[in-house]
């Protein structure tokens, strides 16, 4: 899709109400609801982070959106495929100064070439005890990606035709914390399986523009 057609659908999306869980429901894994149960008391305590949904055009003027390859760590992200973004520091007024500080940080796109236009719903995390924020961002300009090393493998560059074709939706075997492997919706994107939060909060994205475009 064109760069320019997909701003012209910036007013709809911003004025468009959230699809919100009936969307993120479509992607979630099945014990999720059982997960959230259990930590209902660590829900209280629960972190804070913003991340950042960032669509920009190619060199080609192809909508493009920016996801990450963490790095393989001792963690429960480790090797995942995620938003730019992280934690809220003491030095962020809120979470949408967080998400664009940290989008900075981790693939080198600065705070004045980011403009968001939505805050999407919130997720809870349960593995991590976290709620994340996710937000739409626009670069209207090709960026000039810089990837931190310590942390991201890769930059995903996301066409924005194959995140919203209904075909990249399949299914993967998971380990979970019952030690047993269980079968969860996922996307297949660019040659990588999105799964859990990030494929929720996709989801919801992808029927917020499908209502816009």
């Amino acid at each position: 899709m064109n760069f320019e057609y997909f701003l012209e659908s910036i007013p709809k999306i911003k004025n468009i109400p959230l699809p919100a869980e009936t969307s993120q429901f479509k992607m979630s894994p099945p014990f999720r609801l059982e997960l959230v149960k259990r930590h209902k008391e660590q829900m209280i305590y629960a972190k804070r982070a913003g991340v950042m949904a960032l669509f920009y055009p190619d060199e080609q003027l192809k909508t493009r959106i920016a996801l990450i390859l963490r790095k393989t760590y001792k963690g429960v992200h480790s090797a995942q495929i995620g938003f730019p973004g992280g934690k809220i520091e003491p030095e962020d007024p809120d979470l949408e100064t967080a998400a664009i500080r940290e989008t900075y940080e981790e693939v080198g796109v600065h705070n004045s070439q980011i403009e968001v236009i939505k805050e999407l719903t919130q997720v809870y995390i349960p593995v991590s005890n976290f709620y994340v924020q996710p937000f739409i961002g626009i670069s209207r300009g090709t960026p000039n990606f810089i990837k931190q090393d310590d942390e991201v493998e890769d930059i995903v560059e996301v066409l924005l035709e194959h995140l919203l074709d209904d075909e990249i939706v399949t299914t993967q075997y998971v380990p979970t914390t019952y030690k047993v492997e269980v079968e969860v919706p996922a996307y297949l994107l660019n040659g990588h399986v999105v799964w859990g939060a990030t494929a929720m909060m996709l989801s919801e994205i992808k029927d917020l523009l499908k209502l816009s475009l």
